[in-house]
């Protein structure tokens, strides 16, 4: 590996963008030289393997740059006065972002930790692009694990489970995601991970022709209507067949994902008319379509969704989407390096801002917090946890943690909602305030401005900390 693998992935670039990060190679190496890894290669193919991971996300000249530099003020000499120097205050910046809390700062190691992982987490604040650095980080640091001791590979495992999966998510980074979801858990669950390995190669070259004969039946039909499609085959990440073997205790053929065609069209309105049309082929299963373009999920994941019967009764979930909308899919927030033009790094601040719910959670705790350890602990209990998605009146999707009620909704969608709320009504059935939400619910609140407020029943029935803090903030009953 040297900087012509990465070089070849440049050639969209301008010769100013590609001169630069020329130079932060050379930059890089230089203040690198003759540090190596434990695998006993020289230390630069790290960062040049990160910044290989950028490019293949299209990233921005500088985030690339940053890719390249982002161990220099951690383990060299170099400062971030010298980097904003020699390059700009914008890659400055992003490595600063990434480069780790000094030790002398901390009198324990967990302390650190807690400062560190907040650093990261809370970065996204300030720039998305310290996360989307972080993840390839991570990403080339898990794919070459085996050379750590078999406590450093648990330990990074965990972490990476913990919080780069976590975060890779609501980015909506989904390759990366299942990536390091498997990569974590081959050293986590070495037996179970090999065990689970094994049933994905069998029921691969066991299923392949049927999906092989859908695939080519689908893509027929749609050129008949003269809808311009690509098809791709995609069997469930292992990490995804283990947690329903392992954790869930489900049968495999209780998996209506197990196996899908990832069906890719132009427009939007071919993406309903691909649906009809793989329906008049194969009959779909109830209650397994989802419309996930009229409503996109809560990190902008946009897509149809049916599972049908194939030959042989083999259930196989289609995802019908345009080619936008795949990219979203695959990588989230790093897509739009490709597919937006001008600022990328303000408009994908802006998407953070406006459109992800978990975003504006994240600023509240941020802002409440000032402990580190409570922080990261919040954060663990609000957002790094299991998620039910629920409907509002309007068909929006609400995400909140696993065990939020009827009250957390409310407060949700808006303080005075959750002030003035004085019942709740979910699948056109009336509940109490302590009903715990399940996946797929239609949640309705009924409100009045005359509601007495008791401060105390509320905090009783609510389960998030988002709806306790506001609760707490009303001033006065009524």
């Amino acid at each position: 590996m040297d900087f012509k693998d990465l070089e070849a992935l440049l050639t969209d670039y301008s010769e100013k963008d590609k001169k630069m990060i020329r130079e932060a190679y050379t930059c890089a190496s230089l203040l690198h030289k003759g540090q190596y890894r434990q695998s006993g290669e020289e230390y630069i193919i790290h960062p040049l393997n990160v910044a290989i991971i950028l490019a293949e996300l299209h990233a921005d000249r500088d985030t690339i740059c940053a890719g390249l530099l982002h161990d220099v003020i951690e383990d060299t000499e170099a400062t971030k006065k010298y980097i904003a120097y020699h390059f700009n205050e914008d890659i400055a910046n992003l490595v600063d972002g990434v480069t780790k809390l000094a030790k002398m700062n901390f009198s324990t190691k967990e302390e650190l930790n807690n400062a560190n992982m907040r650093k990261i987490i809370t970065s996204i604040r300030e720039d998305v692009r310290i996360i989307i650095i972080k993840l390839a980080d991570r990403l080339h640091n898990m794919r070459t694990l085996q050379y750590k001791s078999v406590y450093k590979q648990q330990e990074n495992s965990l972490e990476t489970m913990h919080l780069f999966v976590p975060l890779a998510y609501y980015i909506g980074a989904y390759r990366i995601k299942s990536e390091l979801e498997d990569l974590s858990l081959q050293y986590l669950k070495p037996n179970e991970y090999c065990d689970t390995l094994t049933i994905q190669r069998e029921l691969e070259k066991e299923k392949m022709p049927i999906l092989l004969d859908m695939q080519n039946e689908i893509h027929n039909k749609l050129n008949e209507y003269n809808i311009e499609n690509d098809i791709k085959i995609r069997l469930k990440n292992v990490y995804g067949i283990y947690k329903y073997l392992y954790e869930q205790h489900q049968k495999l053929t209780n998996i209506h994902d197990l196996f899908s065609l990832k069906i890719m069209v132009n427009e939007s309105l071919d993406c309903y008319k691909s649906l009809g049309i793989i329906h008049s082929i194969y009959h779909p299963v109830p209650k397994r379509f989802k419309d996930y373009i009229a409503i996109p999920k809560t990190n902008l994941y946009q897509s149809l969704h049916t599972t049908v019967f194939g030959p042989n009764n083999l259930l196989v979930q289609n995802q019908i989407r345009t080619y936008e909308m795949d990219m979203i899919a695959s990588f989230g927030l790093p897509s739009y390096f490709k597919i937006k033009n001008g600022n990328t790094r303000v408009i994908m601040q802006e998407e953070l801002k406006n459109k992800f719910q978990f975003y504006k959670s994240l600023v509240d705790i941020d802002n409440k917090f000032s402990n580190n350890a409570e922080f990261i602990r919040e954060v663990e209990k609000e957002l790094f946890t299991e998620k039910v998605y629920v409907y509002t009146p309007k068909g929006e999707i609400i995400e909140l943690p696993k065990g939020a009620t009827v009250v957390d909704f409310a407060y949700r969608i808006h303080s005075e909602i959750g002030n003035t709320m004085i019942g709740a009504i979910v699948n056109d059935e009336p509940v109490k305030n302590d009903y715990i939400l399940q996946d797929n619910d239609r949640v309705r609140i009924l409100t009045s401005e005359n509601a007495y407020i008791d401060k105390q029943e509320l905090l009783k029935n609510a389960h998030t900390s988002y709806s306790r803090r506001r609760i707490r903030n009303i001033e006065m009953f009524q």
